[in-house]
């Protein structure tokens, strides 16, 4: 079958090569599946597991691809066998940008009502994570103002539209008018252009209650000082790359909480809660409250193009590689 398999570690992506002969999985075990993968998703653990620096560290070779969705083929003992031709979506730790994957039956979901392949192969990840941060782990309440940096991100894009039907007056920061463009689409109430390189929020200056930041880097410190007194700030990854040191008692004097969020751990650690969460993204998405944002939709034997595109930063939304 046809894959994306990563050889060896690479900051440049190098150890990853498209296989048009890869091994077939092996037929499914008690309590999983064989999906026929239609379409995956991409997600910035995809880019960081190409150089080993994602928590998770699957061993060499392995297929890249964590969200996507297809159609299931074969089941093992102990599933249904009416699952058998049902359109679904799923996750799993590697092994989506591929044309057939074995998974357990409760990593699949139906496909959202009036969901198209490429859209239910994006959803969930970003969606999640935007969720797991914005509700359990940051508390949004309505009326609370939520300043969401890196905004034309999909994970950006996901936690507009989710802060928004938690009722917040949802701010979106992003780097260029394309994504700011992105974020008044996803229902952002005001946008502000950002500066990676200089990033002033003087104008936001103790004025927010949330920020949810999956970018870090130069815009932690001053993003922080947007927060009002008892404000929180929900940290979700360091795709800006490490923040410089700051003054903790900044911390301290105006009561801010900093609240690490991952949804995937979450899950894992609480999995009725995992199983809520979830569940309530299907019920956002069913609604039409939250819809992923595909700004950028590829053939399998150019997933490339997609990687270069989250790794320069000019990707807005999500990246989607048909397979079938």
């Amino acid at each position: 079958m046809r894959a994306w398999v990563c050889h060896r570690l690479s900051e440049d992506r190098a150890g990853l090569r498209f296989e048009p002969g890869w091994p077939e999985p092996p037929s499914p075990r008690a309590d999983e599946v064989r999906v026929d993968i239609k379409a995956a998703a991409l997600n910035y653990p995809d880019l960081l597991m190409l150089s080993g620096g994602y928590q998770f560290k699957p061993d060499l070779p392995f297929v890249s691809g964590v969200e996507a969705s297809g159609v299931v083929a074969a089941v093992g003992e102990g599933v249904a066998a009416d699952w058998i031709g049902r359109h679904v979506a799923f996750g799993a730790r590697s092994g989506c940008l591929a044309e057939r994957i074995i998974v357990p039956i409760r990593q699949v979901r139906p496909m959202p009502s009036g969901y198209s392949h490429v859209e239910a192969a994006s959803y969930m990840v970003g969606g999640l994570t935007a969720y797991v941060g914005l509700a359990e782990r940051g508390r949004v309440a309505a009326g609370e103002t939520l300043l969401v940096l890196g905004a034309g991100g999909g994970m950006g894009l996901a936690a507009v539209s989710i802060g928004k039907a938690l009722g917040a007056r949802v701010i979106a920061a992003a780097s260029d008018e394309r994504k700011l463009d992105a974020a008044r689409g996803a229902g952002a109430d005001d946008v502000l252009r950002v500066d990676r390189a200089a990033p002033d929020f003087d104008a936001l200056r103790d004025s927010i209650d949330v920020v949810f930041d999956p970018v870090a880097g130069n815009l932690l410190k001053p993003a922080m000082r947007t927060l009002r007194w008892g404000g929180r700030y929900l940290l979700i990854g360091f795709v800006g790359g490490m923040p410089e040191p700051f003054a903790t008692n900044y911390v301290l004097l105006k009561g801010i909480e900093i609240i690490g969020v991952r949804a995937g751990e979450h899950g894992r650690r609480d999995p009725e809660a995992g199983a809520r969460a979830e569940a309530e993204i299907e019920r956002l998405a069913a609604s039409g409250a939250y819809r992923p944002y595909i700004g950028l939709d590829v053939p399998l034997d150019r997933a490339d193009k997609a990687f270069a595109a989250m790794a320069d930063g000019s990707l807005v939304g999500k990246a989607v590689i048909r397979i079938a």
